[in-house]
Order: C-alpha cells, then structure tokens, then sequence
C-alpha cells in the first residue's frame, strides 16, 4: 500500500466521485464532481472506473508526495502549471511519482477546478455509496472535510503499465444551455427575456452548494418569490427575492422554496461550473431534444474514453549529448570558393 502525502493545499480541495444517489428523498444531498467528464478523464488515464474517486482540486494551488512507494496519477480539469520535481508534467497524461517525489500545481489560469486521479483509487470507507465529501453534513471519506497539509490518501502501489496520453474532441463553446422551467410560469416574458439576455458574471461568494449570479438585469416574480418547497437537481436555477438567480450544484439542498426559472442541461453543468467567478456568461434555452440529444453525445463520449488513449510523445532530449554531439558537422568556410 502507497500513500499520496498532502504537502500543501488550498480551500476546496477534496475527495469527490459520481456522488451518491437513491436517498434525496430523505434530504441527503448527491454531492459528487462538479465536473463529471474531467473527474472521467482523469480515472480513464490511470486504468479506474470512470467515476472512482478522485481528488478534486479548487482553484487555487496545491502539492503531493509519494510515500510508501510510487504512485501514478493524472491530472484532467482546469489548465494550471503542472511540475514533478524540477521537470514540467504535461496534463491530460499519466505520470509515475516515484517514492519521495512531489507533484507541484499552480493555481487555475482557466477554470476552476481539477481532478487528480491516482491509480488504484482512493482507499476510504463508502457512506451511503460513495467516498464524496460534503463538509456541510460531515460526510466523506477518508476525511469527511476539505484536504489540508499532512493528510494521507491511501492506495495501491503503482503498477508496471505503461503511461498513457488521451485524444479529446474540442470543447463546446458558446452560452450556456437550459431548459426552461419547472416553474417558468412564476416569470413573465420580460422576466425570462430579462435572465435570458443579460450577462452574467458568477459571484465570488459562490461554493459547490450554490453559484450565484451578479451583473444581470432583476428578474422579477409575477406572484413572489416563494413557493411549497419541492425536489431540486443539478442545475436547477432558483431566483430568490432580489431577483438575482442562483444555480444549485452538487451540495445543494434536495428540496428548495423558491421558483425554478430554467434548469441548466446535464451535458453543460460541468463546463458551467468551470467559469471562474467574474467570468461574463450567458444561457440560451433549448428545448427537450437538443438537451437530450446532447446528453447522448456526453455519454458516448464517456463510453469512448478508453478507446481515446494513446501512448506519450517523449518530446524530453538530453542536454547533456546534444552539448556534446557533433550536430553540425565538419567546419567549412563561408569564402571556400567549392562551397
């Protein structure tokens, strides 16, 4: 058994998976990724289930430690400067930390959050199905709270495979996709024109319960702003009083009180939850086909994962012969009348 040493981290840093699910109904919250797909990169390169649990990285910077052993792990997710040892670790490509070598992150130059994926997974005790943490109801495992300096994951000892690098499609671009609803009717056409064309920018107050949203014209109620309380989902997009909406992730509440103006699609909560606080935004609604038929397309590309993987391009030299090669050849003069 090898252990992954947390040597240094910074806030919302902890272990999430596909979180758990079947007891909403009791007021227990999913949690989970708040990036699925990059969570599935991330595992795909060192050989786990796609939704093992993983290490989820916000964004600012962190480091680990090989202990006990080497480790393979990947990292998938929000662009940052990525370093073993003196050497840069290309990301989206797994890399063997041999015992007493660290992994050194940036901080997120373009999203928020990161996956770091350790072969063999992480060791921890399941509550209710799944190792994910929610700080908020004590839950998780092996620590049921953000990762802090000196925590220990456990795993297996890294295997004799091979590295792997993996080919990805281009990333959808454009506004963010919702369907409208379930309480759109608690909005006029001017309130829904009003969420639908403003830009708006996520509040640096937000968290993995809730993104709020700033900048925006007021969305205004037709009856008020609260409701008999009912079930919520990834991406269910609330408007409290002040008419500024909020778009619920995975550590949400399971039931909520105020009108639901659209709910974003499940093929774009991840890319939505990567856009950095202060990051102008806009939604566009669409209607039940399109959001399903992009919901097909992620899970294909979820399912075509392992068949994207290739091996690393070494594109490292040693310095050490290039100094010491004979790369140019023979010496000649420029005036030698032959040349």
């Amino acid at each position: 058994m090898s252990r992954l040493l947390v040597t240094t981290v910074g806030p919302a840093t902890s272990v999430q998976d596909a979180g758990r699910y079947g007891a909403q109904r009791y007021g227990l919250t999913p949690s989970g990724a708040m990036d699925r797909l990059s969570l599935a990169i991330a595992n795909c390169l060192v050989g786990n289930p796609l939704f093992a649990a993983a290490i989820e990285i916000g964004p600012l910077g962190a480091s680990f430690t090989a202990r006990d052993g080497a480790v393979r792990v990947a990292l998938a997710g929000a662009a940052r400067g990525s370093r073993i040892g003196d050497h840069d670790a290309t990301p989206y490509q797994s890399h063997l930390l041999a015992e007493g070598e660290s992994l050194t992150l940036g901080a997120a130059r373009d999203g928020v959050f990161s996956y770091l994926a350790i072969e063999g997974g992480v060791q921890g005790e399941q509550m209710f199905g799944s190792l994910a943490v929610n700080a908020r109801a004590g839950l998780g495992s092996p620590y049921p709270r953000p990762l802090q300096g000196g925590d220990a994951i456990e795993t297996l000892a890294a295997s004799t495979a091979p590295e792997h690098a993996i080919l990805l499609p281009a990333p959808v671009q454009g506004p963010i996709r919702v369907i409208l609803g379930p309480q759109d009717d608690e909005f006029d056409r001017d309130a829904i024109a009003a969420f639908l064309d403003s830009e708006w920018k996520i509040s640096g107050t937000s968290d993995r319960m809730g993104y709020r949203l700033e900048g925006g014209l007021e969305v205004r109620h037709l009856h008020g702003h609260n409701i008999v309380s009912d079930g919520t989902v990834n991406g269910s997009i609330q408007v409290p009083g002040n008419g500024q909406p909020i778009v619920l992730m995975p550590d949400r509440g399971t039931s909520g009180g105020y009108p639901k103006i659209a709910t974003v699609i499940s093929a774009d909560i991840g890319r939505f939850a990567q856009i950095p606080a202060g990051r102008g935004l806009r939604f566009r609604a669409v209607g039940m086909s399109e959001a399903q038929a992009a919901a097909r397309d992620m899970a294909k590309l979820l399912e075509g994962l392992p068949s994207r993987l290739r091996r690393p391009t070494d594109s490292s030299f040693d310095v050490d012969a290039l100094q010491s090669a004979n790369v140019a050849g023979s010496a000649i003069s420029a005036f030698d009348v032959p040349t």
